[in-house]
């Protein structure tokens, strides 16, 4: 594929900010989108600025908060206005919890959803009209694993918000076929080191309930849950690959590109059992007569 422009959501730091380098790399015209550009954001603003012009890659960044309707149109307009077109959205933003479920207050929950599903609603009602004139485009989305693989305890809202994201892509991959736009889910697996996810992963509120489980029968579950996890992962996993591999899925030609792609070193299961979910949906489109909602449609 030529050069693409592209915006990366929670670019800030881990997978996305991986992944925004990479493709920068790889020639793309990447925006590397943050909550906060100014303030605490201006640092990491001026640092990627000096990456970009020490490795002649075009590394641009953008303030968007998937929490922000306004935010998001403003960031997509910013983009529009500089770049003159949007190719491609890599829905990767999203924050994990841990702890006994119960012990999250609704609100909690509620704000895993915010964040991991409706952010990339907003995105998408923000992106889409752009892309449908265009009658072409490319969402990524960034999924996991704990969807449809190995579920540990005490994760319970991230998962939950994650499925719930991993459906919402499967449903607009159909309806944005025939407007040319495609869809890659990608699955990265547990990668324990490397990245935030778990060093920055928020905690129930309910600190009296959370207590509960922790000097009860679960005593010790989370440690343990933890450190099987890191065990799980090979000591030569690499988080970067997920970059890698969204690289290759955005070079990749029309039509080509794979509906999914695990980067699971653990191998917990979720590519055998996502290989069959995937193939009953387009079991169920044929039957139906609606296959051709399984492919992209050219330009007319």
């Amino acid at each position: 594929m030529s050069q693409s422009v592209i915006l990366v959501t929670g670019a800030s730091s881990g997978f996305g900010l991986m992944t925004a380098k990479s493709l920068a790399e790889a020639g793309h015209t990447t925006y590397a989108s943050m909550r906060e550009t100014s303030g605490k954001g201006a640092a990491l603003v001026a640092e990627l600025s000096a990456w970009g012009k020490e490795r002649h890659a075009d590394l641009r960044t953008v303030e968007l908060d998937v929490q922000s309707d306004a935010s998001v149109d403003a960031a997509v307009s910013h983009v529009l206005a500089d770049a003159g077109r949007l190719d491609v959205v890599v829905h990767n933003a999203g924050h994990m919890v841990f702890g006994p479920a119960e012990a999250f207050t609704p609100e909690q929950l509620a704000q895993q959803y915010d964040v991991n599903v409706l952010g990339t609603q907003r995105l998408n009602r923000a992106a889409l009209p752009h892309m449908r004139r265009r009658r072409q485009g490319l969402l990524v989305w960034v999924g996991s694993s704990s969807t449809r693989g190995g579920t540990p305890p005490f994760l319970g809202p991230y998962f939950a918000a994650k499925a719930a994201m991993d459906a919402l892509a499967v449903s607009y991959a159909g309806e944005l076929a025939r407007w040319g736009v495609e869809t890659t889910i990608v699955v990265p697996g547990s990668f324990t080191t490397g990245t935030n996810h778990f060093a920055n992963a928020g905690k129930p509120s309910d600190a009296t309930r959370a207590a509960e489980y922790e000097d009860g029968p679960y005593a010790g579950v989370s440690d343990q849950a933890l450190k099987g996890l890191a065990a799980l992962s090979p000591e030569d996993a690499d988080p970067d690959e997920v970059g890698r591999a969204i690289v290759r899925v955005v070079d990749a030609p029309f039509g080509k590109r794979p509906f999914r792609v695990h980067i699971d070193p653990a191998q917990d299961g979720a590519e055998i059992v996502n290989g069959v979910a995937d193939r009953m949906r387009r079991e169920m489109f044929r039957d139906i007569g609606l296959a051709d909602l399984l492919t992209p449609r050219t330009k007319d």
